[in-house]
């Protein structure tokens, strides 16, 4: 699998860590699919990357839409070898206050989108006879945080999708993981602690290194789990969050 150039998607790949991970696979020679609906930084991500990187914009939430898109990826690129579902979206909202649609919402795109397009990817994998797979999943997932109740439940559901799918998977040739990141320097993360002093510090206070991670972190975490060197671990849960979840 590893002699010849492997085909990569990530979703939100315009921004964030899904970039860093664009720009660590093409760095690498993995020509990499970066996903996403804001099409103004696809075109921006796909010309700082280069000739290796190709842009797609695509609706995620548009469950019926995937199989047509993974399908048309295929068509026109080769072989899919590497799935890296990091798209997701946040709120920020006492628990209460948080409405039917508003839940739905989050669980549709970080939830439900993740389902449909692994299902037709790895119909792609088994028919090429193995790939990886990692998902993206959140300390939230670790322990209890206040006002992200939504964002909450559904990293759980993908750290329990995670291992279901590699007890499923494995067996065909298909490696599945997940890394949970910590607090890392994002755009999604500065609006959660910029306009909240107290919060930003006690998620310093807790984190054994006492800074905030950065997207290349977890680039590089995800580039050795699609790596040779990784080839019998799966179904792992890897915390890439400078000791914040084992932090007093």
């Amino acid at each position: 699998m590893y002699g010849k150039t492997r085909l990569a998607l990530i979703t939100g790949g315009g921004s964030g860590i899904g970039y860093a991970i664009a720009e660590k696979f093409v760095y690498s020679g993995i020509r990499t699919v970066i996903i996403g609906r804001n099409q103004e930084k696809l075109e921006m991500a796909q010309a700082n990357l280069g000739d290796l990187c190709i842009s797609v914009r695509a609706d995620l939430t548009d469950l019926k839409s995937l199989p047509a898109l993974v399908k048309r990826i295929e068509e026109n690129y080769g072989r899919i070898d590497i799935l890296i579902n990091n798209a997701g979206i946040n709120q920020k909202k006492e628990f209460a206050e948080v409405s039917d649609e508003e839940f739905e919402a989050i669980m549709r795109t970080n939830v439900m989108s993740v389902f449909t397009l692994s299902r037709e990817v790895v119909k792609c994998m088994i028919k090429n006879g193995g790939g990886n797979i990692i998902n993206i999943s959140s300390m939230a997932s670790r322990y209890g945080l206040p006002m992200v109740i939504a964002y909450t439940a559904s990293k759980s559901a993908i750290e329990g999708m995670t291992r279901a799918m590699a007890v499923e998977l494995s067996p065909r040739g298909i490696l599945v993981n997940c890394i949970a990141p910590g607090f890392i320097a994002t755009e999604m993360s500065a609006k959660a602690l910029n306009n909240d002093p107290e919060r930003f510090q006690k998620v310093l206070s807790r984190t054994p290194l006492g800074k905030l991670g950065l997207p290349a972190d977890i680039a590089e975490a995800a580039h050795f789990l699609i790596s040779d060197k990784s080839g019998y671990l799966t179904g792992v849960i890897l915390p890439v969050d400078g000791g914040n979840s084992i932090g007093f």
